[in-house]
């Protein structure tokens, strides 16, 4: 079973990319469920969502506590919460920003030297990409690339994609666009 655990703030897209991340899993006949933690937070307020994915069917439908994947979609949360709360020894962190080696980062590097880390920006995608600098969709191609397919493959999130914003136009493509060009911009 794999954990994935999703920081960023009320309105960017935290609950869709759990739930795309759980679509894509279910289209490869993976067991899953997705949701979302907050309380009667506004807009703009950190929250988290999560993804939990199986081959194998589970009953577990608590908290992710330990997660084996952390993703960052806003990267000033990195000086306000911990991030790396829980995450599992050898574990990944995916972090937005268009700059690896800003200090938030280079402390999550300091604070967890066993962590697979890896940055993409995702920000800036989206606003080209999209033409929003909502990060949801920008952010997963690279979560693909970075567990090399392992956990949902490209092609299965690209159809989960074109499902959930069918009917709206181009809406798909660029999303598409998106997720495929943070495939190739992932950096280490």
């Amino acid at each position: 079973m794999i954990d994935i655990r999703l920081h960023g703030r009320g309105g960017q897209g935290v609950m869709t990319s759990s739930y795309l991340i759980a679509e894509a899993a279910l289209l490869e006949d993976k067991f899953v469920h997705a949701f979302p933690t907050f309380g009667p937070e506004r807009s703009g307020a950190p929250i988290a969502a999560f993804a939990r994915i199986s081959d194998e069917k589970f009953y577990v439908k608590t908290e992710v506590y330990e997660p084996d994947i952390v993703v960052v979609q806003d990267p000033s949360l990195l000086s306000q919460i911990d991030v790396t709360k829980g995450l599992q020894e050898g574990g990944i962190i995916l972090i937005n920003t268009d700059d690896p080696n800003k200090d938030t980062v280079r402390n999550i590097k300091e604070k967890r030297p066993d962590a697979k880390i890896y940055t993409v920006n995702a920000s800036l995608i989206a606003k080209e990409e999209i033409g929003l600098s909502v990060t949801n969709t920008a952010i997963l191609g690279a979560l693909c690339k970075i567990t090399e397919n392992a956990i949902i493959e490209l092609k299965m999130l690209e159809k989960a994609i074109q499902t959930r914003f069918k009917g709206k136009g181009a809406i798909a493509e660029k999303n598409i666009r998106a997720i495929n060009r943070s495939y190739t911009e992932v950096k280490k």
